[in-house]
């Protein structure tokens, strides 16, 4: 069986902060967040606060914003250029920890490139992933619970929301990390308006289950728009083997499919965009940004 990269983070990041209780398995911080996407997620921790990045947010709009999917209420951060309309749309797919001040920053981010990024709180309805001090509970309770179609389905519904909001639909692109690149691949194939996707890290093959009855090399033919897969060499859980099998589905898919392509750095770990923690490598993390905003402007996003 696969090693799952969120083994590795518990392993990385420890079971609970310091000083907290495990009577329970997760704790709640005392005090609730100002908003979305503000404070970063406790099990996430500790803060590298010597690398995290700081994107201001002058010049934009930022915060908040509630979208309907279906009659129920999905928060989502949204970041955009102030006073400007027919922006193009990224959505921005979280890690396991939600949408905390990480998100939120590589959304004002795509907006100081001029985009629209709305990164939508994925987990809500299954609980508060911000609020959990321990990574195995975490996935255990909250992450494991989410169904793909309910992500297509808000994912979906953030891109109307857009639309209805100053973003121009016929220019979607979508991104994400880990939990959240293993949803690039699957909502490429899934929305035929997404022009690209750049799938940071995340897992491309596993089981079926009722839940999670597909997988990325599963529908890798069927890619509505070309994914770039920006990959660790030194990724613990996602073996390169993986990689070569995701290969293999693409070369005998779509025109999109056969489109995508992966980059691979030798000797980088998992999540290595994620600047504030450990596991943060600034040469990789750079080059796949500078790469993941050329990939959207080579497929019609920009």
């Amino acid at each position: 069986m696969l090693k799952d990269p969120h083994d590795q983070h518990a392993q990385d990041l420890g079971a609970l902060l310091p000083g907290q209780s495990n009577e329970h398995g997760t704790t709640r911080r005392t005090a609730l967040k100002a908003a979305l996407g503000v404070g970063y997620a406790a099990s996430a921790l500790p803060l590298m606060a010597q690398t995290a990045i700081r994107t201001p947010s002058d010049g934009l709009t930022v915060g908040e914003v509630m979208i309907d999917v279906n009659g129920f209420k999905m928060p989502a951060y949204r970041a955009a250029p102030a006073g400007k309309t027919g922006l193009p749309v990224v959505l921005v797919l979280s890690e396991i920890f939600g949408v905390h001040e990480y998100i939120a920053d590589t959304a004002r981010r795509f907006a100081k490139a001029g985009y629209m990024a709305i990164a939508p709180e994925l987990f809500v309805r299954q609980g508060d992933a911000q609020s959990y001090g321990e990574i195995a509970k975490l996935i255990a309770e909250v992450v494991s619970k989410v169904p793909d179609a309910q992500v297509m389905a808000d994912l979906d519904a953030a891109v109307k929301w857009a639309g209805a909001n100053g973003g121009d639909v016929s220019k979607v692109g979508v991104t994400g990390f880990c939990w959240g690149g293993r949803h690039v691949w699957l909502y490429a194939a899934h929305n035929p308006a997404v022009k690209a996707g750049v799938a940071w890290y995340g897992r491309l093959v596993g089981d079926a289950t009722p839940l999670n009855p597909k997988h990325p090399v599963d529908i890798a033919a069927q890619l509505k728009g070309p994914v770039l897969g920006l990959y660790g060499g030194a990724d613990s859980g996602i073996p390169l083997d993986t990689v070569d099998k995701m290969k293999a589905a693409l070369a005998v898919g779509s025109p999109a499919a056969k489109a995508s392509t992966f980059v691979v750095y030798p000797e980088a770990p998992h999540a290595f965009h994620a600047d504030y923690r450990p596991s943060f490598r600034k040469e990789p993390a750079e080059d796949g940004w500078n790469r993941a905003l050329a990939w959207f402007k080579q497929h019609g996003v920009a």
